[in-house]
């Protein structure tokens, strides 16, 4: 099975993207966590992207806050996909995280979740892995119909309480 590097701006940006951990460890996809600064260490961060595929990675996971280019430069020098979490920070409530990382030119992608969305990003990087993977193909399908059935528990739950 391929891995999932999950690489962050800042170590600030740990408590969002350990939500997506918790994803990766359920469904037993292996991972890395690597703090790397599109700004900071600009080398050691396409030295990275360069090499993942190489190193058994299937897909990257980049968070980052404010400016927010870690996605865009990792994607920049990969042809994996590249999923961005925007992670709030600053005085936009992560606005701006949210557009510097959906707003790539043609080429180069960089798939968005929501700001601060580690899980759906980890669950976009799983069914990412998952096109070759059967196994783990079927620990998602079978993840959404315990979804689907906690709903519908749910609902009857309440319509039992409202007495319809």
């Amino acid at each position: 099975m391929k891995k999932v590097a999950v690489v962050m701006g800042s170590d600030s940006d740990l408590p969002v993207v350990e939500k997506a951990f918790s994803v990766f460890e359920e469904f037993g996809i292996p991972y890395e966590a690597h703090v790397f600064s599109a700004h900071r260490t600009p080398e050691e961060a396409r030295a990275f992207a360069l090499g993942a595929a190489e190193n058994g990675f299937g897909a990257i996971i980049a968070a980052a806050g404010m400016a927010a280019h870690l996605a865009g430069a990792i994607a920049a020098n990969t042809v994996l996909p590249v999923i961005g979490i925007p992670v709030k920070s600053g005085g936009l409530g992560g606005l701006d995280a949210l557009l510097s990382t959906v707003q790539m030119p043609s080429g180069i992608p960089v798939a968005t979740v929501a700001i601060d969305g580690a899980k759906n990003a980890a669950y976009l990087a799983a069914e990412i892995i998952a096109v070759g993977d059967g196994n783990l193909q079927a620990k998602l399908l079978a993840s959404r119909a315990a979804a689907k059935e906690a709903v519908l528990a749910k609902d009857a739950a309440l319509n039992k309480k409202r007495g319809a």
